[in-house]
């Protein structure tokens, strides 16, 4: 390089420094379209390292507080023999509940984390809790078939679920651990809980899972991702046909009823005899629903006559959540209402969803891969020093007017932000192999390889 090229480079980065902070500058004499904006969230293509250490941040915390340990509830003392269960004995207290369907969802995001990563401490934190999971229901099952527990008692969801949300998500997950020959001691728990989904949910007359709640037949967006990835899962187990039919079936008739082609949205309830019914399209609730089609397409035979429409529902959805994404990488809780709040966990399970479809090859990469990307930045600014998400929206049930959405808290100890995070970092994790992205006249853009 010479003296003058050399001079020139250095009066130009002068200029256009000073022209960014606000000091006069025009664009003759600075290079305008070069100039770094105030971006809320990074915008460029984190590396492997950096979302691995996002990734660290959020398991130590949850390593932390959710301990695997039966105690004696009188004495504080840790109980191992569980050949017998006592009604003194409970869960050493945590921050989570390990049988809470936002942990099927986290221990998915810990094992799509390993197999990212490469890091064995995710897979181990699922086959430790699982394995302990599996090691006290024999007991506990006993004890209660005694009739000496009552209510909501230990590991009460595995023993005897009463819902969806009981079921669908650990049992996905215990299934996936299973595939994986993580564990294998999970086959009793993971038969109780596809038994209740397929035999004993509450279903309108066409076989569409359904709720007696808030309305009778009522249909919640939510339960095609605490139905579907299970009956997915177990199909492949299996390899029996009708787990696959039931899954897509599930998607067919949610999305005939609820799935705002105009808007490419799903609203997040549908009750039988409404009409009309109030559309209120609800950010987690479009993110349940994307993510049980993308699970379900990991599984479902190339050859199985619903997957051509599975894959096209995913392609029409993603399109319409991607007109929906804020400048700042996030999406709304009321997705297409601007003043509602930005909420994390939906943000980090489109980031999954559109990264792993952009993975598999079911999305355009050069469309979809850059707003995956921007959504991941947007949800690391929300994982605080102690490894806790912030921004999400706490359980939530379903109502037929705004305020209900708009005002629903916020809270770190939210599970549900948990394994989206997991899932998302997990699934950038393969995105970003090869180096695909880079920034080209100031944006960012991903090049297939």
């Amino acid at each position: 390089m010479n003296k003058i090229t050399s001079a020139l480079l250095a009066s130009l980065f002068i200029t256009t420094t000073t022209f960014s902070q606000g000091k006069p500058g025009t664009d003759v004499t600075a290079p305008l379209h070069a100039l770094q904006p105030d971006y809320p969230v990074p915008y460029a293509a984190m590396s492997e390292g950096d979302i691995k250490k996002v990734l660290d941040k959020v398991f130590n915390y949850l390593d932390a507080v959710t301990p695997a340990q039966m105690i004696n509830k009188h004495t504080g003392q840790e109980v191992t023999d569980a050949t017998s269960f006592d009604t003194a004995y409970g869960i050493k207290p945590g921050d989570f509940r390990l049988t809470a369907y936002e942990w099927g969802v986290t221990y998915s995001g810990m094992l799509l984390a390993a197999e990212t990563s490469g890091d064995t401490r995710y897979s181990d934190y699922v086959k430790q809790r699982l394995a302990f999971i599996a090691k006290w229901v024999p007991a506990i099952k006993k004890k209660a078939g005694e009739g000496s527990l009552k209510g909501n008692y230990v590991f009460r969801q595995p023993v005897e679920p009463h819902a969806l949300d009981d079921a669908g998500a650990v049992c996905a997950a215990m299934i996936k651990a299973t595939r994986s020959g993580l564990n294998k001691e999970l086959r009793p728990l993971i038969d109780n809980y596809i038994n209740y989904i397929s035999q004993k949910e509450f279903r309108l007359t066409d076989g569409t899972l359904a709720r007696n709640r808030p309305q009778k037949n009522t249909i919640w967006l939510d339960d095609l991702y605490m139905s579907v990835p299970a009956l997915a899962q177990m199909g492949k187990l299996t390899g029996q046909t009708a787990y696959y039919d039931d899954a897509v079936k599930q998607i067919r008739q949610f999305t005939q009823r609820m799935f705002d082609k105009e808007k490419g949205l799903y609203m997040h309830g549908w009750v039988q005899d409404m009409n009309p019914h109030p559309a209120f399209y609800w950010g987690r609730a479009n993110g349940w629903a994307i993510m049980a089609m993308v699970e379900l397409l990991d599984v479902l035979p190339e050859n199985h006559p619903g997957r051509s429409f599975v894959l096209q529902q995913l392609q029409a959805h993603a399109k319409g959540l991607a007109a929906y994404q804020s400048g700042s990488g996030f999406w709304h809780q009321l997705l297409n209402r601007t003043d509602s709040y930005l909420e994390t966990s939906a943000t980090a399970i489109y980031a999954y969803c559109l990264a792993h479809a952009v993975n598999k090859g079911w999305l355009d990469a050069k469309a979809y891969a850059p707003m995956a990307m921007l959504a991941w930045n947007a949800v690391t600014t929300k994982i605080n020093p102690t490894g806790q998400v912030e921004g999400v929206c706490v359980g939530t049930g379903m109502a037929f007017d705004p305020a209900f959405y708009y005002h629903r808290p916020v809270n770190v100890y939210a599970a549900h932000g948990y394994g989206p995070v997991l899932l998302a970092g997990a699934e950038m994790l393969r995105l970003v192999k090869k180096d695909p992205f880079k920034i080209n006249d100031s944006s960012l853009q991903y090049y297939t390889p």
